[in-house]
């Protein structure tokens, strides 16, 4: 089981970057593919980024693929997600989610772990 705790989180204007963070805890927290998901008000959760535990392996979601990289720390037990040329479209709670497969997943019910999220907001 692993544990997950989202941060870095916050109000940025368009153009800008965030980072934020996940850092698991647990039993073998390295040996979980992690994923970021987001969900703005009165809209579906989207798949965002993953990355796999195995060769680091990388997935995007189509609206943030060349704004956004994912990468993770082992070493730390954390996986960030560097926002860049942030649009106010990007406005959601971001949570990021862990499961065993070695390989990075795009859906939602692939991940067995979540994190309560962080809110990011995008001004115009």
């Amino acid at each position: 089981q692993v544990q997950l705790v989202e941060s870095g989180g916050g109000l940025v204007q368009a153009g800008g970057s965030l980072r934020l963070s996940c850092a698991l805890s647990g039993r073998t927290p390295n040996r979980y593919s992690v994923g970021w998901f987001r969900q703005a008000p009165g809209k579906e959760r989207e798949f965002v980024a993953a990355i796999g535990w195995i060769g680091g392996n990388t997935g995007y979601g189509d609206s943030v693929r060349g704004r956004f990289t994912i990468s993770r720390d082992n070493a730390k037990n954390t996986v960030y997600l560097q926002m860049d040329s942030l649009r106010p479209e990007d406005t959601a709670v971001y949570r990021c989610a862990a499961d065993t497969n070695p390989k990075p997943q795009k859906v939602a019910r692939a991940f067995s772990y979540w994190g309560q999220g962080t809110q990011v907001t995008v001004s115009a």
